[in-house]
């Protein structure tokens, strides 16, 4: 029996023992390592050469498609994402046949991905690494960043300036644009339109949330892990645990 050699990628802590549990459970596979961000991820790749990869796909800075561009095909080890992408933006993976893990997943699903993994690593094919390199071009072709995003107000179409974007917030089919005082509706996902923005200025903190972090005036604790972000505008948006680990890698320890 094969041994498979597995890296577990993800900022998140939890996210990575849960992974690396589960891997350990299997009597043919050995984690060599875990990385908690995009840079420590592609070093970790080059020093141990590890057989399978399973990726986070948001992480602040370099986030899984930019650690997978950063490697050269001859690197590129066998991927299964996991993600918190909304359901818009699985097609993106199912079109690619990439396979992924839609985060919260049990251990039935993840032994399922895993299964397909291993039938990948006994075949010997290089298909995969042109699945995967296909998938990041997507990405990267619909991630064009904006700096003004195209709203509907009274019939008219305008131009709002991200630099003006105070925060986002998911309604349904649409986001709600909130900068200053004014509102407007974009017909769009939430995680669509974020993946549109620098990433080093808009992040997510809610699941039905994001904010301009230029915009961000205080962080205060609301008990059990939870904050609420306090915007200059005097906006009160609230953060879940789930994304305090992201919005830490780029602000620094919140505590």
């Amino acid at each position: 029996m094969a041994l498979i050699r597995a890296l577990v990628v993800d900022d998140e802590p939890p996210a990575r023992r849960k992974v690396r549990r589960l891997l350990e459970a299997e009597e043919d596979v050995h984690v060599v390592g875990e990385s908690g961000s995009g840079p420590e991820a592609i070093e970790a790749v080059r020093a141990h050469a590890p057989d399978l990869l399973v990726l986070d796909v948001q992480m602040p800075g370099l986030d899984g498609f930019g650690v997978l561009a950063a490697l050269a095909d001859e690197e590129l080890p066998e991927v299964i994402f996991a993600t918190a992408y909304d359901e818009y933006a699985m097609r993106a993976f199912e079109v690619h046949a990439v396979d992924y893990l839609l985060k919260p997943f049990d251990r039935g699903r993840f032994r399922v991905a895993l299964d397909r993994a291993r039938q990948r690593l006994a075949s010997g094919s290089d298909e995969l690494v042109q699945r995967v390199r296909r998938l990041v071009e997507a990405e990267r072709s619909d991630a064009r960043r904006l700096d003004r995003i195209l709203v509907q107000e009274r019939g008219r179409d305008l131009l709002v300036p991200v630099d003006g974007i105070d925060w986002l917030e998911a309604s349904g089919n649409y986001v709600t644009v909130h900068a200053g005082a004014r509102r407007h509706l974009v017909r769009s996902t939430l995680g669509g339109l974020v993946r549109r923005l620098p990433s080093d200025r808009f992040v997510r903190v809610h699941r039905s949330a994001a904010v301009n972090l230029d915009r961000v005036r205080e962080l205060r604790p609301e008990g059990h892990g939870d904050y609420a972000v306090i915007l200059t505008s005097g906006a009160i948006v609230p953060m879940s645990r789930r994304y305090r680990s992201r919005l830490k890698g780029v602000l620094g320890d919140l505590g």
